[in-house]
């Protein structure tokens, strides 16, 4: 009797039954160990300009201070062949260790961090205190005309924050690049 699933229906599978000729984009992290040396970075960054895919997000942070590397996460978009492309080609380079595709890999955490500079005037500096609360934001900075903030979640939390205080003052946003981890670790 045959089974009857459907294709990519679930991320649980232990076999990867997506089609890698689809057009629909997708947006995939990756998690790059690289050596920590310089030009590195150069060189990953080159891969992607050199063939025009898009970065959306990029960090980089050591790891492994006696062993001398680095990881870079990268969140890129693309079809399912573009993403394998360019999978592969990072694989190639020669101070890659190893590359991560953590969206297919399995349960993963991944946060952003923005910093939110509010220019609130009167009663609009307590409304932006008390929504900032609720966010679980810290006040990194303040003046007589302004807040700056520090919230870390996912991009929707962020927009959230954002669109609440527009309406209490002028919004002036400073986002990082996306920090990911296989959960389990």
């Amino acid at each position: 009797m045959a089974l009857n699933i459907e294709q990519g229906a679930t991320s649980h599978s232990a076999y990867d039954l997506r089609s890698h000729m689809s057009d629909v984009v997708e947006t995939h992290t990756l998690a790059i160990l690289v050596e920590n040396e310089p030009g590195v970075l150069a060189r990953v960054i080159g891969l992607f300009s050199g063939r025009g895919y898009n970065i959306e997000s990029l960090t980089v942070a050591e790891v492994d201070h006696g062993g001398h590397r680095s990881r870079i996460t990268i969140v890129t978009s693309g079809t399912p062949q573009v993403i394998h492309q360019i999978r592969m080609q990072l694989e190639r380079m020669v101070p890659v260790h190893e590359v991560s595709d953590m969206t297919v890999e399995g349960p993963f955490v991944s946060r952003e961090l923005a910093l939110i500079k509010v220019i609130a005037k009167g009663e609009h500096r307590v409304e932006a205190l008390r929504i900032a609360e609720i966010f679980r934001c810290n006040v990194v900075d303040s003046t007589l005309e302004s807040f700056v903030f520090e919230l870390t979640g996912p991009p929707e939390k962020i927009d959230a924050f954002t669109d609440l205080m527009r309406p209490l003052g002028e919004v002036r946003l400073a986002r990082t690049g996306v920090a990911a981890i296989a959960r389990g670790l």
